[in-house]
């Protein structure tokens, strides 16, 4: 199953935040088992329950109308279960290519900021250029490290709950970069073929070179090779008068579409192109932002690793189709941001504690200091309309920056080991403090999205767990409700179990989302109209996400971070430590009901206040 334009997806396996075992991952990767096709009537009766605490009652009435229709014997839903079902025996995931392509490739709205997360880094104390280069090139020889496990299939299979997972994302991240289209994008990862490209990209002041980072004979560069290598690039970099070409890649996907046709007409600006495209990675060396108070700083920082901060600022040293970015800022502030088409959060996180630890490790490799040559500075002839789709782009790049509104929150009361104590589970109990926040914000719930990954399936990537339930709308009500008090701990407790029942499905396959998607697509590929349930006011208000949350979990203290879904939602990722939580909470300046930092502090109080309730209860017990 070849994804359009795309190159075939290497068989081979994946970690998590789970157990590892080191054996072939390719011997998993045959043997994991297929996606399946959840039965009809289960779905349809668990979407409309999903509907009820969003909808109103003569709504509720008129879509199970639809629904019956859709479900009466011989008729639309049957057809259309059966083609899935036919299609899901054919391929080796019957989602992963419609996927992709829905969710990603097909998307005309900007990648940075729309669907590329950030991650930070827990700030570096350098505040020059050599403790920039010095930390940039452990960075590089860390993720060689890991390119090494990947290169010799040694990388250790991920379990979850004895089940070993998918691993076919680790083998997208490297060497892969997204090439925009005029209406549609691909993929392309140059990993796979006779030879493997041995460079990386480095931006520094917006200007790109092409850096080796092999040896002749095939050991990777050194610290310290590296090192002198940068330092070269950094001193051959320090006019700050260049055009900023890589902003081009910030925009709508069709303006860059047309820009980049128009760009690689020329012959070396074509071959520049295609360098930062087959490169390994991106290392982008960041000039120092403006300095903010401590309590901005995180807040401030996220946002540089999701945009750059403008194209005053670093925007424009970005090449935001790159698979994999690293920000150094020359101030400390370090992260990356990734193009998101190719894998989720979890595979760059594992990636990332993988780096973290190998910097940590002491260097005893001592190089004999043979001259290196010069790394290659990639040159653009920039005409007059390139010039001028360059100056749009940052027009354009400014206003998303004005745009986003983003609050980390380090909650420092409690982390994760809290609600275990209690026998909760960590990740249904945050999302209950998310319904919490904001019901007593809004004083009514919303369609909220939690990622879960099916990576226990061939070619798995995610699925949504629906986190507004009725009994998360009871709990959230009661929890003000002075006349509620003896049974609030009672309606958590039966929330989140209730969540957790959700979740255990959506990781096995038995999801809602996926599947409607499914027959959409189907219905879209077979029959000459689209069936009524899909074209229901209830399916658009419940698939407008207000909540767009993901738990992505990490050994490093970092947090990841992400735009909203809709115009008038939120975009919360929360990485659960032992005794801390991070978030990032982002939302759009332009709408007048959102506030991302009012939200914080309602999500702040939640999680005091749910922390408070259990521990009355335990007494009194």
């Amino acid at each position: 199953s070849t994804r359009t334009g795309l190159v075939k997806p290497c068989r081979r396996l994946s970690p998590l935040p789970v157990v590892q075992i080191s054996e072939r991952p390719l011997v998993h990767q045959e043997s994991l088992p297929k996606l399946p096709v959840p039965p009809l009537k289960q779905t349809c009766a668990r979407y409309l329950a999903s509907l009820e605490p969003l909808i109103s009652e003569e709504e509720m009435t008129h879509t199970r109308e639809l629904m019956d229709d859709f479900l009466r014997p011989g008729g639309v839903g049957e057809r259309l279960q059966k083609s899935l079902e036919r299609r899901a025996r054919k391929t080796d995931n019957w989602l992963s290519d419609w996927w992709m392509q829905s969710a990603y490739l097909d998307s005309r709205m900007p990648v940075a900021m729309y669907t590329s997360p950030g991650v930070v880094l827990p700030k570096m104390h350098f505040q020059d250029r050599q403790g920039q280069i010095r930390f940039a090139s452990k960075l590089i020889a860390g993720v060689l490290d890991f390119k090494s496990m990947i290169d010799s299939e040694t990388l250790p299979v991920e379990y979850l709950g004895g089940k070993p997972l998918c691993m076919d994302q680790y083998y997208q991240v490297l060497t892969s970069c997204r090439i925009p289209g005029p209406k549609r994008d691909t993929v392309v990862n140059y990993a796979i073929g006779k030879t493997p490209p041995s460079h990386i990209t480095v931006v520094h002041n917006f200007q790109f070179f092409v850096l080796d980072v092999y040896n002749s004979d095939g050991s990777p560069l050194t610290v310290d090779q590296i090192y002198v290598q940068l330092e070269k690039i950094w001193n051959s970099s320090l006019q700050t008068n260049k055009e900023p070409v890589g902003i081009l890649t910030s925009n709508h996907r069709n303006t860059w579409g047309k820009a980049y046709n128009n760009l690689i007409k020329d012959k070396t600006n074509k071959e520049s192109v295609r360098a930062i495209q087959k490169s390994i990675f991106t290392v982008c060396l960041d000039a120092p932002m403006p300095r903010v108070s401590d309590e901005m700083y995180h807040n401030k920082v996220a946002a540089q690793m999701l945009h750059g901060g403008g194209s005053r600022w670093n925007s424009g040293n970005r090449w935001f189709d790159k698979t994999l970015q690293f920000i150094v800022g020359e101030d400390g502030s370090c992260g990356l941001t990734y193009e998101h088409a190719p894998a989720e959060g979890p595979p760059i996180v594992f990636l990332v504690d993988h780096v973290v630890d190998y910097m940590k490790r002491s260097e005893t490799v001592r190089t004999p200091m043979i001259p290196l040559p010069m790394p290659q500075k990639l040159r653009f002839n920039i005409t007059p309309e390139i010039k001028k789709d360059i100056e749009k782009a940052k027009q354009n790049m400014n206003i998303m920056v004005h745009e986003l509104d983003v609050r980390v929150l380090n909650f420092t009361n409690y982390g994760r080991k809290f609600p275990k104590s209690h026998k909760m589970s960590p990740d249904a109990f945050i999302q209950m403090a998310l319904q919490l926040a904001y019901y007593r914000m809004y004083q009514t719930c919303c369609p909220t999205y939690e990622s879960a990954s099916l990576r226990m399936f061939r070619l798995g990537r995610t699925e949504a767990i629906r986190s507004t339930t009725t009994e998360s709308l009871q709990f959230t009500k009661a929890m003000d409700d002075p006349s509620k008090h003896v049974q609030k701990a009672a309606l958590l407790e039966k929330a989140i179990k209730v969540h957790r029942e959700h979740t255990h499905m959506a990781i096995h396959g038995q999801g809602i989302e996926r599947h409607m998607l499914g027959l959409k697509m189907m219905a879209i590929e077979d029959l000459t109209s689209l069936p009524e349930i899909f074209m229901d006011t209830s399916f658009a208000v419940s698939t407008h996400f207000n909540l767009y949350t993901s738990q992505v979990g990490s050994k490093t203290d970092c947090v990841m971070c992400f735009g909203p879904m809709v115009p008038d939602g939120y975009g919360i990722c929360y990485n659960p430590m032992d005794d801390h939580i991070n978030f990032a909470v982002t939302a759009f300046n332009s709408c007048e009901e959102t506030n991302a930092t009012k939200l914080s502090q309602f999500l702040e109080d939640s999680l005091l206040d749910m922390k408070t309730l259990l521990e009355q209860v335990s007494k009194t017990q």
